[in-house]
């Protein structure tokens, strides 16, 4: 039997910037105190040039309040690792049906042509309730959102893919979950977790699908993260549910994401990736 293959030494040594040349799309990247921001912060710290996604008037209507655009970017360019890279942001609002595959052609055109990594991090938030005050103007108002254009990103993402040659390389979707499926549930926002719930559930599927493409697709939930919207006792106490005694915080989950773009995580696809600090439900 002939002796296994081993990497070479200098194989074994990490790049300082592995997404070096890579593009990428992060959706939701409107607040600096977001997940979104921090994904791509940590995208661009790696090498990759990177487009964001923002809708503000999503954020200005929420208690949060939305940053400028150009503060984000700018936050976003003084992390990239590589001089050559760049950063550039565009808006869209996902839940008109031909938004996604506009928002993946804009930011493939503005990157060169290419698209190699596409993270949808993008949610609605609010317009929910419990079982017993939910409607249908909340549910569809999620599933357009949360669900529905997610699919049509990595349907149009797919298909820009397919023009590279056969099984180049480097191809990432990465989605979001919040822990639906895990002890508790979201009792409090039905709408919010029936959606996001479907995306864990689809992932395998779409992996499977985008295998022969050497796209792998793998889904995060980050957990309870701090981006500034808890505050007073109700921060306190999940805190308290922490081993750590603390919050997540967005560059938490950011690094996971950030690693599974990279060629180190070429060999997981299909997975749904809890990153939550041992969170006590």
């Amino acid at each position: 039997m002939p002796p296994l293959p081993h990497p070479a030494p200098e194989d074994l040594r990490r790049d300082p910037l592995p997404l070096r040349g890579r593009t990428a799309l992060v959706t939701g990247a409107s607040r600096r105190d977001g997940i979104g921001h921090a994904v791509a912060r940590r995208l661009a710290a790696f090498g990759a040039s990177v487009y964001l996604h923002h809708h503000v008037p999503h954020d200005a209507a929420m208690p949060w309040g939305a940053d400028r655009p150009e503060d984000v970017i700018a936050s976003v360019r003084a992390a990239l690792g590589d001089p050559g890279a760049r950063v550039l942001a565009g808006p869209g609002d996902l839940s008109d049906p031909s938004a996604p595959a506009e928002l993946i052609a804009t930011a493939a055109s503005a990157l060169g042509g290419r698209l190699d990594i596409l993270v949808a991090n993008h949610a609605l938030s609010g317009s929910d309730g419990t079982l017993d005050t939910i409607d249908a103007a909340m549910l569809d108002a999620h599933w357009a959102v949360d669900t529905r254009s997610v699919l049509l990103l990595v349907q149009a993402y797919a298909r820009l893919r397919t023009r590279l040659p056969p099984r180049t390389p480097g191809g990432r979707v990465v989605m979001m979950t919040s822990g639906q499926d895990l002890a508790g549930g979201m009792p409090g926002e039905i709408a919010y977790a029936l959606q996001k719930g479907a995306l864990a559930s689809i992932t395998r599927s779409l992996s499977t699908t985008l295998a022969e493409h050497a796209i792998t697709v793998n889904t995060v939930n980050p957990g309870p993260v701090d981006t500034g919207y808890a505050s007073g006792e109700v921060h306190e106490a999940v805190a308290a549910r922490f081993p750590a005694g603390r919050w997540g915080m967005p560059d938490d989950p950011a690094r996971l994401i950030a690693w599974l773009a990279t060629d180190e995580a070429d060999w997981i696809t299909g997975e749904v990736v809890n990153s939550e600090g041992g969170w006590r439900r």
